[in-house]
């Protein structure tokens, strides 16, 4: 089992920054051999993939959705992703989930239904 726990969330004005954080633990989680991902759902629509990072640190991002602002990272050390986001809009506003797969391969999924984990979200409001 694993516990993912995210952070960082808030309210901020358009064009400012966040980093949110995903803390991850268990007995039996061994972080750095699993693909992460970012999601995040916006009131009435689905879950949508925004970035991953495989477990041997290969970046994915939604383009569609990034459009370059953002930035996935880890630290080994503390079992820790992170997403950085910069010059933030509206329509970044969600709910932000981190999550980890079990699956194989050397890319992480961007399918939500690929990931077993999730964590309990954090929300980010974007003001216009």
């Amino acid at each position: 089992q694993a516990q993912l726990v995210e952070s960082g969330g808030g309210l901020v004005q358009a064009g400012a920054s966040l980093r949110l954080a995903c803390q991850t633990s268990g007995d039996t989680f061994k972080f750095n051999a699993h693909h992460m991902g970012w999601f995040r759902q916006a009131p009435g629509e689905e879950r949508l993939f925004v970035s991953g990072l495989s477990w041997i640190g290969t970046p994915e991002y939604d383009e569609t959705l990034v459009k370059g602002r953002f930035t996935i990272s880890r630290d080994d050390i503390q079992n820790t992703i992170y997403l950085q986001m910069n010059d933030l809009e509206p329509d970044d506003t969600a709910v932000y989930y981190c999550a980890a797969s079990v699956l194989g391969g050397t890319r992480a999924p961007t399918s939500a239904r690929d990931y077993v984990y999730w964590g309990q979200g954090t929300q980010v409001t974007v003001s216009g």
